[in-house]
């Protein structure tokens, strides 16, 4: 079996359980590859890898059978734009804080081995959302698991964003900004802005403004073959593009039009992972301190 892994710096509580993963696909002979940030601070932290298999760019990345997150739901973003259209499936295992995406416990990462090994799982198929420009805006990785967002930028007044479904107008947002989410995006950054909760496989988007002046203005659900078009206004002649973890500022002569990507991420979920478990365990659903 090959793997690859990415991920991010990690508490050092976690250390015995990554220690302990390395150790057992050296046992396995699984054949690794690691991202180079993360190569980078295995080492510094004196972790054994066993590894020599570096990838630096996404088109450097082996054939692997599928690919390792190991953070939180930030890193494992991370780790699907660098999957790419090749939709290598990947898992996240949660060192991180919430962890809607990573759902693996570090203290499980035997039991995901030998069920990986095993062909014990499921795939788990999840929309992008793709963005085109004038511009490059993301070094050719103009797709997202998450979300597109809009936002002013910090020293700048509210930002006004005339949108238009499928060439139709819809409405002019004078807001601090607009996110356009996928399902899987749903209950992130458009969540805390007042967004609702949709299930994965939902065939949908969502378009949410970010503290809208009219208070009238509600998030609107919308079918994912619509086609968004943004133009944006900005007192600063600029403003703020968002695609998952990666940003930039641009000037408001930027043209954006959003749409369902070509290509999807393929997430591994274990037989016990229940996105309607993650839900009431994350958002506390259920919960009283009376009970």
């Amino acid at each position: 079996m090959k793997i690859a892994i990415h991920g991010r710096n990690f508490n050092e509580s976690a250390r015995p359980f990554i220690e302990n993963m390395f150790n057992e696909l050296s046992r396995r002979k699984v054949e690794v590859q690691l991202s180079k940030p993360f190569r980078n601070f295995l080492d510094q932290n004196g972790i054994t890898h066993y590894s020599e298999l570096v990838y630096e760019k996404p088109d450097e990345l082996f054939d692997a059978r599928l690919i390792v997150s190991m953070g939180g739901d930030g890193t494992l973003l991370e780790t699907i734009s660098h999957v790419g259209k090749r939709q290598i499936p990947a898992i996240g295992i949660n060192v991180g804080r919430l962890g809607f995406l990573a759902t693996v416990p570090p203290e499980r990462i035997t039991d995901m081995i030998q069920a990986l090994e095993n062909n014990q799982y499921r795939i788990d198929e999840r929309t992008l959302v793709e963005i085109e420009s004038n511009i490059d805006l993301f070094d050719g990785q103009n797709f997202g698991l998450n979300d597109f967002t809009i936002t002013k930028t910090d020293t700048s007044s509210m930002i006004t964003v005339h949108t238009y479904l499928n060439d139709e107008f819809l409405n002019s947002y004078w807001a601090d900004g607009l996110i356009i989410s996928t399902p899987t995006g749903s209950t992130g950054y458009s969540l805390s802005c007042g967004g609702p909760v949709l299930v994965p496989h939902s065939q949908n988007f969502i378009i949410t403004p970010i503290s809208p002046h009219n208070l009238n203005v509600r998030p609107l659900v919308l079918e994912d073959t619509a086609v968004i078009r943004l133009e944006v206004k900005s007192r600063s002649n600029n403003f703020l593009v968002s695609l998952d973890a990666r940003s930039r500022v641009v000037d408001e002569n930027t043209l954006l039009t959003v749409r369902k990507a070509g290509f999807i991420a393929r997430l591994i979920k274990m037989h016990d992972d229940s996105f309607l478990n993650t839900l009431r365990s994350k958002l506390s659903w259920g919960l009283d301190m009376r009970n």
